[in-house]
């Protein structure tokens, strides 16, 4: 009865795992869950204000599949205040979220056979939407020792006669690692002279601890011209239920085909999102997004701290998003097994790190209280010594 197509698809784990806390959580047991990845914190009133007003103003109808011309103004001036470069208005989708961004670029790219280039640890759904629009997943690995980031050499040893595009992701979703503009320069260099596509997505560029933020499509004219950068304003601004995405290219007539295919999918996102996320995008949340940056800084530094302390446990201090990648490769090569009994022991949800392409590892988000964190990393700690 179902398709292959749909059978290629694995559940998101990250998902799958913060559903089964809650459905322990709504049985009765004390679980404390660090899987899910979004802010603990509520959107910006200002934010829900332009919403209410939006509501109250009569804004529920249809809009253009694309994207109200007001918010695509405001995309692009974010990206030129921010990043520095110009898009217009038809190089500008807004879609539900920037899953549904990679959705639409991965079906109006990739054909079968075309390979895609994915560094690991990847943000779990790459591989996934890759697969199911018939394209074949080339894996670069990385670990602590790169900080998690790849090297020019490794990615020119990837690349063949059918490498379609390499997925960049900074900051990075688990790792926390960010790619400087030297580095994001000597990958352009590796990649001229060739047709392959950047997909870039940066939406944690707003939570940077250390060092600066620079956008793939900045460093150079070339990968301007080969990048697509995806964006949103889900952790930015906590928006993560709002649904808002959004990509720009360079290349107009891939845009179209993306317009085309979400007029036969979805059409347009929410109208009311769209009012709200052009006061997400325009700065007047900026004070809230630097709240929410410190206080995750403070909890990385502390839970960095505390994981450091435990035998057999290491991690790196990420440079921003609100992830810690926690190698247990020495006591246990299997996250899986090892997520799975934690949780079952000690109520404490964890996304094995198999999930991300990385086995030996966990994801652990610090996008919660700090009291959570403290008693979650004494409780890891606790099963560690029972168990290892």
């Amino acid at each position: 009865m179902l398709s292959d197509r749909i059978d290629i698809l694995s559940e998101s784990i990250t998902i799958a795992v913060s559903t089964l806390a809650q459905e322990l959580r709504a049985a009765g047991k004390d679980v404390i869950s660090f899987s899910a990845g979004e802010p603990d914190f509520d959107t910006p009133q200002v934010i829900k204000d332009t919403a209410i007003s939006a509501i109250n103003d009569g804004f529920t109808k249809y809009t253009a599949v694309d994207g109200i011309p007001e918010l695509k103004t405001a995309i692009a001036n974010k990206l030129k205040r921010d990043n520095g470069f110009d898009y217009a208005a038809n190089q500008i989708i807004v879609s539900n979220g920037a899953k549904h961004s990679l959705f639409n670029l991965f079906q109006t790219t990739i054909q079968a056979g075309d390979e895609v280039i994915i560094p690991a640890p990847y943000w779990v759904t790459y591989p996934e939407l890759v697969k199911y629009s018939g394209g074949t997943v080339v894996e670069i690995a990385t670990d602590d020792n790169s900080g998690f980031k790849i090297t020019p050499e490794q990615l020119k040893n990837a690349i063949t006669p059918k490498s379609k595009m390499l997925i960049l992701t900074t900051p990075s979703n688990p790792t926390g690692s960010i790619y400087s503009k030297k580095e994001l320069q000597a990958l352009g260099e590796v990649l001229k002279g060739t047709d392959i596509l950047v997909a870039s997505d940066e939406m944690y560029e707003k939570l940077i601890y250390d060092g600066e933020f620079t956008s793939c499509a900045a460093v150079s004219d070339d990968m301007f011209n080969r990048t697509i950068t995806i964006n949103g304003l889900s952790k930015s601004v906590a928006m993560t239920g709002w649904r808002f995405g959004y990509l720009a290219a360079k290349d107009t007539a891939l845009v179209k085909a993306m317009k085309k295919l979400q007029s036969q999918s979805t059409s347009n996102i929410c109208s009311i999102t769209q009012k709200a996320a052009i006061t997400g995008l325009d700065g007047s949340a900026d004070a809230d997004v630097e709240m929410m940056r410190e206080a995750f800084s403070k909890r990385k530094d502390e839970a960095v701290e505390l994981f450091n302390k435990i035998d057999g446990l290491s991690v790196l201090k990420p440079d921003g998003a609100f992830y810690l990648f926690v190698n247990i490769s020495k006591i246990e090569k299997d996250s899986l097994k090892f997520a799975k009994k934690l949780l079952e022991e000690s109520g404490v949800a964890v996304v094995p790190g198999v999930g991300f392409g990385s086995d030996g590892y966990f994801r652990f988000s610090f996008a919660t209280d700090i009291q959570s964190i403290r008693e979650g990393i004494r409780r890891i700690e606790a099963f560690i010594k029972n168990n290892y």
